[in-house]
């Protein structure tokens, strides 16, 4: 697993630093705008390709060595005459090692009760029993896209259609997959990990944007990689952590001081509506994400016509290449659609319009109503997060831990609000020492501002989607930005008020967590703790923290 953790740190990493790197030989100096040019970078040349392969094999192929090549000799130009001051170069590469020390500790905690040889399954069994097979939707069309490209149609993943999933992770994976692949699965298994790992390099970019304190800035970085969030859905390489990355990229220009000079810029518009759109092709849901964003940068300040117009344009030239694969290439892939505002969880031949129209002309006023309260009791937990939660406190009674901790994990899972666990606590805190906001008042406004980017999102989510069994607001069919924002927002305003004591407190919830996720509770046969994969993970944590509390070379 070295090896192959070694090879696609490095091959993600590349074009990222290359693009950040060019950007800075440029005069770029704002390091979160610089963070937010490589993931954006990243993306844009995953996709590039994606549609390579898809003209023809040999032409992605080429592109591929384009790309991992073209990157080395730009970092290479960037770098050559010392143009970019060592201290620049220090703070790009924090979030850089913390992504890749992020990436180990989940890939050997994944891996602590073995399995590396069954990469295939053990992500489905390992923090949850009996999940999808949607983590392997993105290898299983790479490889008939690395085949094939656009000669004749891809066949069903079950009775999933090629266009039915956006194809952000396909395209990173068909970077790499000339350089370094394996039929086992564990490639394709470590890949996914680290492409949605990158949420890391996205949250410092938000956190050194809105110039939260060192210790402070450290502690919400650990609380989130500890999290249900970041551990199960970092695993389960399911592509919705990957869109994350974009979309807090995009929250440190948007809700934040860097929102007053970037609403300005025709670049930034261009940078900003590229985040987003390749948020939109690694998952739908992040439109509940976008939602948000775009609502508290309006309130803040509007842009231009012209940057508004930039901003289409860009997204359009993102976005609707696989908008028109989807509708003739593979058609209709609308399928995800129908199902989250429609709550058609069948397949037909109707357009989404129609199935929505259809959908809320059946259920009528009153059972719109229905849906609508059901989503947001979902979004709050509800009677049965209260019924895990009771199970769990007496699992805790008589001593059946592992009942316990299955429920706990449930909890996280399915729940918007009770999905910040301990975290909850900061926004009682902040209420209920509120005189002190002065003390600290950038992070005070800060967490005020994640707040109300997770109220936003989901109040839009709760009267988006559907509502019905089939289309309700359980966390893991909604965009990740969400509880992210609200761990942010717990751990930033729980120091806001109270410094010390969060320290504490956060450090303690770290731990907490680790003894919920370290345990595998449905371990595949033939496999068992290891020793090696514990230190590993354990030191990858360690690192992580001594590297996120370096002090600042400079000040932002």
């Amino acid at each position: 697993m070295f090896g192959h953790l070694a090879v696609h740190l490095v091959l993600t990493a590349l074009p990222g630093v290359a693009a950040a790197l060019l950007a800075a030989r440029l005069g770029v100096r704002a390091v979160p705008v610089l963070l937010a040019i490589s993931l954006a970078a990243t993306g844009v040349l995953a996709m590039a390709v994606f549609w390579a392969y898809y003209g023809d094999p040999v032409l992605g192929e080429t592109c591929s060595f384009f790309v991992l090549f073209g990157s080395v000799l730009l970092i290479g130009w960037a770098l050559y005459g010392r143009r970019i001051e060592p201290a620049l170069l220090r703070q790009l590469a924090t979030p850089l090692v913390l992504w890749m020390l992020g990436s180990a500790f989940l890939v050997f905690l994944g891996f602590l009760h073995g399995g590396s040889d069954q990469a295939v399954t053990m992500p489905g069994t390992r923090f949850h029993p009996g999940l999808p097979t949607d983590s392997v939707i993105p290898n299983f069309y790479a490889e008939w896209f690395f085949k094939y490209g656009h000669n004749g149609t891809p066949p069903l993943f079950g009775d999933w259609l090629s266009s039915d999933r956006p194809p952000l992770q396909i395209g990173y994976v068909l970077s790499q997959r000339r350089f370094g692949w394996d039929t086992s699965g564990l490639h394709y298994q470590v890949l996914g990990v680290v492409l949605q790992q990158l949420w890391i390099v996205g949250l410092w970019a938000l956190l050194v944007a809105a110039k939260v304190g060192r210790v402070t800035r450290a502690l919400a970085a650990l609380t989130l990689l500890v999290s249900d969030v970041a551990i199960v859905n970092g695993f389960f390489v399911w592509p919705k952590l990957l869109p994350v990355a974009m979309l807090l990229a995009a929250a440190a220009l948007m809700l934040t001081p860097l929102w007053g000079e970037l609403r300005r810029s025709l670049w930034g518009a261009a940078l900003i509506a590229a985040l987003a759109g390749l948020a939109m092709l690694g998952h739908g849901s992040s439109a509940f994400g976008i939602v948000p964003l775009v609502l508290i940068a309006a309130w803040r300040g509007l842009p231009s016509w012209r940057w508004l117009g930039v901003a289409v344009l860009v997204g359009i030239a993102v976005v609707v290449p696989w908008s028109a694969y989807q509708s003739y290439g593979d058609p209709p892939g609308n399928r995800l659609t129908k199902w989250t505002l429609a709550g058609e969880e069948k397949i037909d031949d109707r357009g989404t319009v129609e199935a929505i129209l259809d959908a809320y002309g059946e259920a009528g006023i009153g059972g719109v109503v229905d849906n609508k309260a059901q989503n947001f009791a979902m979004i709050a937990g509800g009677e049965p997060a209260l019924d895990s939660l009771e199970n769990a406190a007496d699992g805790l009674g008589s001593g059946d831990l592992e009942t316990a901790v299955r429920d706990i994990r449930s909890i996280f899972f399915f729940n918007l609000l009770p999905s910040l666990g301990l975290l909850l606590v900061g926004p009682l805190a902040m209420a209920a020492a509120y005189r002190r906001r002065a003390q600290n008042p950038l992070e005070w406004s800060f967490a005020l501002t994640c707040f109300a980017a997770l109220a936003i999102g989901a109040v839009a989510w709760g009267l988006l989607a559907f509502g019905n069994a089939a289309a309700r607001t359980s966390l893991h069919v909604g965009s990740y930005l969400l509880p992210m924002l609200g761990l942010v927002g717990g751990a930033v305003g729980l120091r806001a008020v109270f410094p010390r004591f969060a320290t504490y407190f956060l450090g303690f919830n770290a731990l907490l967590m680790l003894a919920i996720y370290a345990p595998a509770l449905d371990p595949l046969p033939g496999t068992g703790y290891s020793l090696v994969n514990a230190l590993v993970a354990g030191l990858s944590l360690a690192g992580f923290v001594v590297v996120a509390l370096r002090p600042d070379q400079r000040r932002q």
